[in-house]
């Protein structure tokens, strides 16, 4: 199995399993990781999820160039025929916040994979780079457009135009990771950041993200208006009921996600 999901305490640890490769993608690999989202978003016992590669050198070097030959079909085919929705890594949704814990290399299509968890956690080994021009290519799966968002216009150009790689430093500097430490604490620390946000009210969490994602891709007006309204609904969850409880009892408060 090139992908595996562990289960436990409310977080699920997909792991890129194949470290005799770098963890690089193969059409095998982008089955899976789509069917491990699917999995995280429908399964109420998954609050949180990790995305970290085995072995201690790579995260994930993109793509397995051995085994993803360019395709037969042309591109139109491709694009607007039969085969459009096949899995891939472009859109990879879930409401549920995901922790991406970079161990080692994240490179191309492993940067571009990275960039879709919604906080990055790096090992000091950990480097990043976008190197697809330098071999003719572009970033295709929203390299090009999650990057740019994610840390500014003159970084992402910087790493987007050179190819250049960078070090677990210069991304936390740049905003890229929200966190470096050693690599013995890498898994310890992610974790205390998933349980942390798993004992938080489930329903909260996923509008929280839906929210911030959203806002990103609209005005300001608009996403105002989207947060009242998701107030509103959550406003006599049980939850919120239960929170509300807690913290008049002065107990920590136990959430069913409802």
């Amino acid at each position: 199995m090139p992908v595996t999901i562990d289960v436990c305490n409310f977080v699920a640890t997909v792991t890129l399993d194949r470290p005799e490769a770098m963890n690089a993608l193969d059409p095998e690999s982008v089955i899976q990781l789509n069917a491990a989202w699917e999995r995280i978003s429908a399964d109420p016992s998954i609050r949180v999820a990790l995305l970290t590669g085995a072995g201690e050198r790579a995260f994930c070097t993109g793509a397995d160039l051995k085994k993803t030959m360019p395709p037969t079909e042309g591109f139109a085919e491709l694009h607007f025929g039969s085969t459009h929705g096949a899995p891939s890594l472009a859109n990879l949704r879930t409401n549920k916040p995901v922790i991406g814990v970079i161990n080692g290399f994240a490179l191309g299509g492993g940067l571009e994979l990275a960039l879709q968890c919604d906080i990055r956690i790096a090992s000091d080994r950990a480097s990043f780079g976008l190197p697809e021009v330098c071999i003719g290519s572009i970033p295709g799966a929203g390299g090009t457009q999650r990057i740019v968002r994610a840390i500014g216009q003159s970084d992402a150009m910087l790493m987007l135009l050179t190819g250049s790689r960078i070090d677990a430093q210069e991304a936390l500097r740049i905003g890229l990771v929200s966190r470096v430490v050693g690599a013995a604490d890498l898994m310890e620390t992610a974790l205390a950041i998933a349980h942390q946000i798993a004992g938080n009210a489930p329903l909260a969490v996923s509008a929280v993200k839906r929210l911030a994602t959203l806002g990103v891709e609209t005005t300001l007006s608009l996403g105002l208006e989207l947060e009242q309204q998701s107030f509103g609904l959550l406003r006599n969850s049980e939850d919120r009921l239960e929170g509300r409880k807690a913290f008049a009892d002065k107990r920590k408060p136990v959430f069913m996600g409802k």
